[in-house]
């Protein structure tokens, strides 16, 4: 059996699987869940992957890809039940999308120009993501923002913003241009921080325009940003509890330190990192 044969096998099965469980005399807990309460479960499983991918651990990906899967397929089942679509129908629009963005492979035409490079391809992507956009709004749909999810997090979604601004050609020439933005954006922070009473509201806002605008040179040195800043998260955290443990087998407590002996210990910490 091929490799696409076993999956369409396994995939029929979990389908089936999951209109058992959700059918009479099926799972009382899988029967009473709506869209709504699996948003937090499909939030977990996106967070599994992406620490799986973060490290590199296979087998780990090959499991929580599954239940990645799962709950794509639980999702498709409550709203074939309510009669919207069923997950046949995700499937033929992902299918559809992806043959209709690559018209270098699905649809040469003669004389059309061939994409040699992943910029290349990118950027006939974007183009062709643009176009669709364009066509929705002409129609009343959806502008070149409003697809991007609200939900995603914050620094994430600031760096697809910038990326859907750019498809149109509103952007910062290079990353030197961005970093010159940033610059301004600090000294402005800076201002009302220096002030005797500072006024919190545009405090928040100089510091969303500061973070949309790292984001956005993030954007522009091919970093994703979210993933970078899990990373150093990850990196800080690790070398916290390196000290923090150093700290305690000396015998000493954090309370009982100065912010030079704290500075000290993280030094050595790095610089055995």
């Amino acid at each position: 059996m091929s490799d696409a044969s076993r999956a369409a096998a396994e995939f029929t099965r979990l389908v089936e699987i999951m209109a058992t469980l959700r059918g009479p005399g099926g799972c009382p807990w899988d029967r009473e869940q709506t869209i709504d309460t699996l948003k937090p479960f499909v939030l977990e499983e996106t967070y599994e992957v992406l620490e799986a991918i973060d490290r590199h651990d296979h087998g780990a990906l090959r499991e929580e890809l599954g239940d990645f899967v799962f709950e794509a397929v639980f999702l498709a089942q409550m709203e074939s039940e309510a009669g919207r679509f069923t997950i046949a129908d995700s499937l033929q629009s992902i299918a559809d999308k992806l043959v209709r963005r690559h018209p270098h492979v699905f649809a040469r035409a003669a004389g059309a120009e061939p994409l040699d490079t992943a910029g290349q391809v990118r950027a006939r992507w974007e183009e062709i993501k643009a176009e669709e956009r364009s066509a929705e709004s002409a129609s009343g749909g959806k502008t070149l923002l409003s697809g991007i999810a609200p939900a995603l997090p914050a620094l994430l979604r600031a760096y697809h913003i910038g990326v859907r601004a750019a498809s149109v050609g509103f952007d910062w020439a290079a990353a030197g241009d961005v970093m010159e933005k940033i610059q301004e954006e600090v000294d402005e922070l800076r201002d009302v921080a220096a002030g005797e009473a500072a006024d919190r509201d545009r405090a928040e806002e100089e510091m969303g325009d500061l973070l949309f605008a790292i984001a956005n040179l993030a954007r522009k040195l091919g970093i994703e940003p979210e993933t970078a800043l899990r990373k150093a998260n990850d990196k800080f955290t690790k070398r916290f509890t390196a000290m923090e443990r150093a700290i305690a087998a000396s015998g000493r407590t954090f309370s009982g330190m100065r912010s030079e002996e704290m500075e000290e210990e993280w030094q050595r910490v790095k610089s055995s990192s």
